[in-house]
C-alpha cells in the first residue's frame, strides 16, 4: 500500500463504537429504556401511540441527521441515537398490533424480512456487514436501517414469547439471555464468524431487554415487580449517562481506522 492511500485510511472514522463490554450493557440498557419510555409516554402521559410516535420520530429524525453529519464516532450522540431508535421500533410494532390489529407472529415475519433485505441490500453494494466498517454515508445509513429493524423486530418476538405464548417477561428474559450465551460461546470456542454473531446477538438483546424492561416495571399481577415505567426508565437512564459519560472520557470504545 502506498502512501496516499495510507493517508487516506488514516482519515476515515468509523461512526460507531467498538464492541467491548459496556457496548452490549449499554445496549441492553438502552432497549429496556425503549420499552418502558415508549409505554410511560403512551400511558402515563396519555400521549398515546400516535402522539408519541409523532413526537419521538421527529426527535430521532433530528437527532439521527446530526449523528449522520458528525465526522467520527461521538459517545453521547450516537447513545442518544440509539435510545430514540429503540423507542421508535417499539412504538412501530405497538402500533400495529395495538391499533391496527396486525397479528405478532405477523409483525415479526415481516420484520424478519424485512432486516434479511436490509443486509443483502447493503451487502450487495458494500461486499461488507462489518460495523468496523462504518466510515461512510452509505454504509452509515443502512446501519442504522437495520438497527431500526432489528429493534421493532426484537419487540415483536419479544412480546410474542412473553404475551401470547404466555411465557412471562421472566422466563422470556432468560431465554434469549441463554441464546445470547449460546452464540457468545459458538464466538469463542468454535470461531462462529465475528459479523454474524454480532448481528444475531444484537437482534437477540432487543427481545432480551424488552422482557426485562417489562419485568421490571409491570404490576405483579402480571407477572411483573411493579417498579412501573418512570422509575425503571429513570434508573436505566442514569445508568447509560453514566456509562457514556465513562466511555467520552476514557476512549475506551473508539475504533482506529483500519486498513485492510
Amino acid at each position: 500500500m502506498n502512501d496516499a492511500q495510507l493517508t487516506d485510511a488514516k482519515t476515515l472514522f468509523n461512526k460507531v463504537p467498538e464492541v467491548i463490554a459496556l457496548f452490549w450493557v449499554i445496549k441492553i440498557l438502552a432497549t429496556t429504556v425503549g420499552e418502558t419510555a415508549a409505554d410511560f409516554l403512551n400511558i402515563n402521559l396519555n400521549v398515546g401511540l400516535t402522539g408519541t410516535a409523532i413526537v419521538m420520530t421527529g426527535l430521532l429524525a433530528g437527532f439521527l441527521f446530526a449523528q449522520v453529519k458528525t465526522k467520527r464516532y461521538t459517545p453521547w450522540l450516537y447513545w442518544l441515537t440509539v435510545v430514540l431508535i429503540s423507542i421508535v421500533g417499539t412504538l412501530i410494532t405497538d402500533i400495529l398490533t395495538d391499533q391496527l390489529g396486525v397479528p405478532l407472529e405477523a409483525s415479526t415475519l415481516a420484520f424478519s424480512v424485512a432486516l434479511a433485505v436490509t443486509f443483502a441490500v447493503w451487502y450487495a453494494r458494500e461486499k461488507t456487514l462489518s460495523i468496523h466498517r462504518i466510515d461512510t454515508r452509505g454504509r452509515e445509513l443502512y446501519y442504522w436501517l437495520a438497527i431500526l429493524f432489528t429493534f421493532a423486530l426484537g419487540t415483536a418476538a419479544g412480546d410474542l414469547v412473553a404475551e401470547r405464548m404466555t411465557m412471562g417477561y421472566a422466563y422470556s428474559a432468560l431465554m434469549f439471555g441463554g441464546m445470547i450465551a449460546v452464540v457468545t460461546f459458538a464466538f469463542f470456542v468454535f470461531k462462529l464468524n465475528a459479523v454474524l454473531a454480532f448481528w444475531i446477538a444484537y437482534i437477540l438483546t432487543r427481545p432480551l431487554g424488552a422482557s426485562l424492561g417489562d419485568f421490571l416495571s409491570q404490576p405483579v399481577a402480571v407477572g411483573g415487580l411493579g417498579l412501573g415505567t418512570v422509575q425503571t426508565s429513570l434508573l436505566f437512564f442514569v445508568a447509560i449517562s453514566s456509562l457514556v459519560v465513562y466511555l467520552s472520557l476514557t476512549r475506551k470504545d473508539v475504533i482506529k481506522a483500519e486498513i485492510e
